[in-house]
């Protein structure tokens, strides 16, 4: 059987509808608030008018895009608490929000510096995403790995923070460090030994260390005694240190000094 012409109508508009908001959120990112319909329509490919049917102007829009990037981040949520542990999903879950929330300065900026947001649709979405957050927070709350004392609103303003301080940071990995020790702050002090890794890589949990010689953080190893460098440049260029003051008087050390290694 063929679709009936209303039904196939209402699929074309719903792909339209998706279409134009995947280009008006790379848009939104890439150009800031200023970009035209029409050039949200073109990169979309569709004509100018689809775009005003659906958003008739650029306000319901980008309402509309933000509430789409907040339903995909409960879905994201949704995503780490039915794969891993909680305290694990917990932290993977922040670290996904903090690396989305990054390039997206002009969309932010709309709803701090505006007074008339959030507006319903977008106010509905903030409410599944607080409900989300809140139920990663109470399970890592549950198994351990998180202080009791901490509150959704505390994990919200910290994760907001996080995002601020690491799109300010010229070096991102360095960025990603900060963040990482900000986020330790919310750990029990119980689980601080218990090893829960941060995740790298989306889908993807490991446990971290410092390298000695750049400060670079790297993935350890599953097995095998633990890594002190993050690679053959920075181990060689250790040992050419020690070696260079291996001639010193005392090797280097001063007295009462404890051994290198």
């Amino acid at each position: 059987m063929t679709a009936a012409p209303q039904d196939a109508g209402r699929a074309d508009a719903r792909r339209n509808r998706r279409k134009v908001l995947a280009a008006a959120s790379q848009a939104f990112d890439e150009h800031g608030l200023d970009v035209s319909l029409g050039a949200i329509a073109q990169q979309a490919g569709v004509g100018a008018g689809t775009v005003y049917r659906h958003f008739p102007s650029k306000e319901i829009l980008l309402e509309a895009v933000l509430a789409q990037q907040v339903d995909d981040l409960v879905d994201t949520a949704r995503q780490w608490a039915a794969r891993t542990d909680p305290t694990s999903a917990f932290f993977g879950f922040l670290l996904d929000v903090v690396d989305t929330s990054d390039g997206r300065k002009h969309a932010c900026d709309a709803l701090t510096t505006h007074t008339n947001w959030p507006r319903p649709s977008l106010a509905a979405s903030a409410r599944r995403y607080r409900q989300a957050l809140e139920q990663l927070l109470r399970a890592a709350q549950h198994a351990g790995g998180i202080r009791t004392d901490v509150t959704t609103d505390d994990v919200s303003a910290l994760t907001v923070g996080c995002a601020t301080m690491r799109a300010a940071h010229r070096d991102p990995n360095r960025g990603t460090r900060m963040v990482r020790l900000a986020l330790e702050s919310l750990r029990a002090p119980s689980s601080v030994t218990q090893g829960w890794g941060f995740r790298d890589t989306p889908g993807a949990l490991h446990t971290a260390s410092q390298c000695e010689e750049c400060g670079a953080w790297f993935e350890l190893r599953p097995t095998g005694r633990p890594a002190r460098y993050c690679g053959a440049t920075c181990r060689q260029r250790a040992h050419r240190r020690r070696l260079g003051t291996a001639g010193m008087p005392d090797g280097g050390r001063g007295a009462g000094a404890g051994d290198v290694e």
